[in-house]
């Protein structure tokens, strides 16, 4: 299957004015002003399938929102290349804008103060939609979305969670071939997550929408994508599945044990042991690397020596191991 998305060491540079503090400063910077310059990009390549779902999350400062920008069109790269479907995004945006959707979790296309459907009716006239697909679409998303009750009422009227709904369908009325979610749930209550989330996955599967997702909120992308792309500091350190972040990062263990009473654990090679629980004595935990102790032989170990009730063996969580990666407690490879 050929690729739709194809990023090519992409580099952006921005020039940040640079000047001493106060009055003399100031006009100093008018007659000569001064430049520092900062990558926010640093030769970045990946590519992506039609259809597929990706994860694109990484720090604050780390680049994401400017790569999210100039695969959109907004921004252009000062080096490599960008291309998306037929397109190159920067040359030809007024193409290229009416294929693409945008929902920004933080800023609304719709307008305040009128009914949401006025809003719709609004944005059909500038994508210049056809009737027969507007009206599809429009009934379509809304009943996903379970929006009967409220796409009647102004947009100021709205919980945040209902005018996200909204905010999606707006991006969606045209039917665009890529979608860039930007926190597509920040501040949205439990069960209009749900809604989202599975309005999401659902459309994905039924019309093959290539979609990449900005968030801080990792069940956003537990839930919704199969592949994660990460970046720090302008460059990738991480593109592949959810699966394979906790088999190339998520080496630690650790083993919950429930002795029948109080036991005097001895120490185990490359292996911690934390102190009894406070609220129960029996209890330890026993932290270790994978690559350093087989839990087999630890679990057999342990079994052998003591009179065990109960084991309990996890894994890190994945909000825990992208963490990691963000304070350089982990190296990539």
């Amino acid at each position: 299957m050929p690729e739709f998305i194809e990023v090519k060491e992409v580099s952006k540079v921005f020039k940040i004015s640079k000047r001493s503090n106060g009055v003399p400063g100031m006009i100093a910077n008018l007659i000569m002003p001064k430049y520092e310059k900062r990558e926010a990009v640093r030769g970045v390549s990946f590519s992506i399938q039609q259809g597929e779902m990706i994860g694109f999350i990484g720090p604050n400062g780390a680049g994401k929102s400017t790569m999210i920008k100039m695969l959109s069109g907004i921004l252009f790269p000062d080096g490599g290349e960008i291309k998306v479907g037929k397109w190159i995004p920067y040359k030809q945006r007024k193409d290229y804008v009416g294929k693409i959707g945008v929902v920004f979790g933080q800023k609304s296309q719709l307008q305040w103060d009128l009914p949401v459907m006025d809003s719709f009716e609004l944005l059909r006239a500038i994508y210049r939609i056809p009737k027969d697909l507007y009206r599809r679409n429009l009934e379509r998303y809304i009943e996903m979305l379970l929006m009967e009750q409220f796409v009647h009422q102004p947009v100021r009227q709205l919980s945040l969670g209902q005018r996200m709904r909204a905010d999606i369908v707006a991006a969606l009325l045209h039917s665009p071939e890529i979608i860039f979610f930007d926190e597509p749930t920040i501040g949205v209550d439990v069960a209009g997550k749900e809604i989202i989330r599975n309005f999401i996955k659902d459309l994905n599967q039924q019309d093959n929408v290539t979609m990449l997702f900005t968030t801080h909120d990792m069940q956003d992308i537990e839930n919704t994508c199969k592949r994660l792309i990460i970046l720090d500091e302008g460059e990738k350190v991480y593109d592949g599945s959810l699966m394979g972040i906790r088999e190339k990062y998520g080496t630690t263990r650790q083993l919950d044990v429930e002795f029948n009473q109080e036991e005097v654990v001895k120490p185990i090679a490359n292996v911690e042991i934390l102190e009894p629980d406070e609220t129960d004595s029996r209890k330890r935990r026993f932290v270790f690397e994978s690559r350093n102790v087989q839990i087999n032989d630890l679990m057999n170990e342990l079994l052998s020596q003591y009179d065990i009730r109960d084991i309990n063996i996890s894994e890190p969580e994945i909000e825990s191991i992208i963490r990691k990666i963000y304070n350089g407690e982990v190296v990539s490879e």
